[in-house]
């Protein structure tokens, strides 16, 4: 359980330039000063961020957004309005004292407010923006545990606030409103038909990295193990090829193909969609303490979270496609 004391001492680190990583209902974070340059750098070299890939700054309330911004447009003062506290991250046009090293040096920001209770009580008590990306290193499998941050970057960072596994488990949506229309960037927590009815339009999406925005690079989220997308259909043919090969294969999927030998790995299955895009980074990460050489995915049906889950997923896939 992490204390008053705990949210005080983090605050302090923070204030001093040093790196904090924290829980959020998506994956856990890490955190520094948005407007502490030295603080910034540091934070790209530990995570290994290339500097033209901005970072989303974490806010303690919808209120601040104003202060971040030079504008707020129509459509994102709506949806900050409906979806804060939540899992959804909103582009605007920045503020001029936002740093370059925040925004890649593009003319918008990405905010948003987490909804959760340690990531909010850190916000509020440090009265200011919070750079956070995923709390790893960059382009590997997100962290939705304490342990999980601390095997990835150990002692490069300086405190580590544990409040448990993460709510959601996959990273929130963009959505970008510094054009004319509003666009998604990266599919995400908070589903594109919710944020539709919100808006009273269609939004279209931009997730390839037409424009630049975190996790939407073509190889992301990526085990060491080869990630291989089947359809439920022919993957047993698949499977089984592959452990003629003398790979050590395993499987995830919501409903396992039947007629797997006995070699074949079954990870526990998730029990609904939502469980899906849950589990999804713990899984990733046990097919490497299992020593998969390869893991079969299937993806789940592309509704709700289950399009944030095949984004994931396709990603993951990525270094096995080139």
């Amino acid at each position: 359980m992490v204390s008053e004391r705990d949210i005080e001492h983090a605050v302090t680190i923070l204030r001093d330039g040093g790196l904090v990583a924290f829980p959020t209902e998506t994956v856990y974070g890490l955190g520094c000063d948005a407007q502490n340059l030295s603080a910034l750098a540091r934070l790209y070299a530990v995570k290994g961020r290339p500097p033209e890939h901005p970072v989303i700054v974490h806010l303690p309330s919808a209120t601040a957004l104003p202060a971040w911004a030079s504008a707020v447009p129509s459509a994102a003062r709506t949806l900050a309005d409906a979806c804060w506290p939540g899992p959804l991250t909103i582009v605007v046009p920045r503020a001029a004292h936002v740093p370059d090293a925040v925004t890649g040096g593009r003319e918008s920001v990405a905010l948003r407010v987490p909804d959760q209770r340690v990531a909010l009580a850190l916000l509020t008590a440090f009265a200011g923006g919070l750079a956070a990306p995923s709390a790893n290193r960059f382009g590997c499998v997100s962290p939705t545990t304490a342990a999980d941050v601390v095997a990835d970057l150990g002692g490069d960072v300086d405190r580590v606030l544990d409040d448990g596994p993460c709510r959601v488990g996959v990273e929130s949506t963009i959505v970008d409103c510094t054009g004319d229309e509003p666009v998604i960037l990266r599919v995400g927590a908070y589903p594109q038909g919710e944020l539709e009815g919100l808006l009273g339009q269609p939004i279209a999406l931009q997730i390839d990295g037409q424009r630049a925005a975190p996790g939407t690079l073509p190889v992301h989220y990526s085990p060491d193990a080869c990630v291989v997308i089947v359809d439920e259909h022919n993957a047993t043919a698949e499977i089984a090829a592959s452990i003629a090969s003398g790979q050590r294969v395993g499987v995830l999927a919501l409903d396992p193909p039947i007629g797997l030998t006995p070699d074949v790995v079954v990870l526990e299955p998730p029990k609904s969609i939502d469980d899906y895009a849950h589990v999804l980074y713990a899984r990733l990460r046990e097919a490497d303490r299992l020593g998969l050489d390869v893991l079969f995915a299937v993806a789940p049906p592309a509704q709700g979270l289950g399009a944030a889950v095949a984004d994931r997923l396709r990603r993951a896939a990525g270094k096995s496609n080139k």
